[in-house]
């Protein structure tokens, strides 16, 4: 004896099974039975109202509401960006206000990298005196200073120094004196 009138047929048009215990899909409304049911079994055109996400931060773990359509990652970047009240989060958001003083350079650093000679703010590129013109002392313009020359001591300390220095050959090998001569007979 047949039941023709119990159950329900799937509604996907490759099956059409007869189920005694049929299931409703809470998007599109149709009946499937247990192998169709999920969304992408049966290729659901109202899956979309039904797929919302909800993603947690992961510094505060604070749930982030994600409208239709928005990508969740961009919006949780987002939260990180301007709402997060995590630690990590509000280091990363901080402001660097030491601004390099060259010229054309928008470089922030985050500390202070002041010139000794010009006393001017400057990024790690730029910090040294010939890599921002500085104009603090005039070495600073591209060359380096000349050499000072040495003072000469006075020329009565050099013969001094000449008669007590020895030569090298002379401390390696010193020269024995010679014997003494007897003093001369004049006759």
């Amino acid at each position: 004896m047949e039941f023709p009138d119990l159950g329900k047929h799937c509604s996907e048009p490759t099956c059409k099974q007869l189920d005694f215990l049929p299931l409703k899909c809470d998007a599109c409304e149709q009946i499937f039975c247990k192998d169709h049911i999920t969304y992408a079994l049966h290729s659901c055109s109202s899956a979309y109202k039904k797929d919302v996400q909800v993603p947690v931060c992961p510094l505060c773990n604070t749930p982030i509401p994600v409208k239709r359509g928005q990508t969740p990652d961009i919006v949780v970047g987002e939260h990180i960006d301007r709402d997060c009240k995590s630690d990590p989060a509000q280091q990363k958001r901080k402001i660097f206000t030491n601004k390099c003083g060259k010229p054309g350079c928008r470089q922030k650093e985050l500390m202070k990298v002041i010139c000794d000679d010009c006393h001017g703010n400057f990024c790690l590129k730029h910090r040294h005196p010939l890599d921002h013109e500085c104009k603090g002392t005039p070495h600073c313009s591209g060359l380096r200073p000349p050499p000072r020359p040495k003072p000469r001591p006075p020329l009565v300390t050099q013969q001094a120094n000449l008669r007590h220095s020895l030569s090298a050959a002379e401390r390696v090998f010193p020269v024995p004196n010679p014997p003494p001569q007897p003093p001369y007979k004049m006759d």
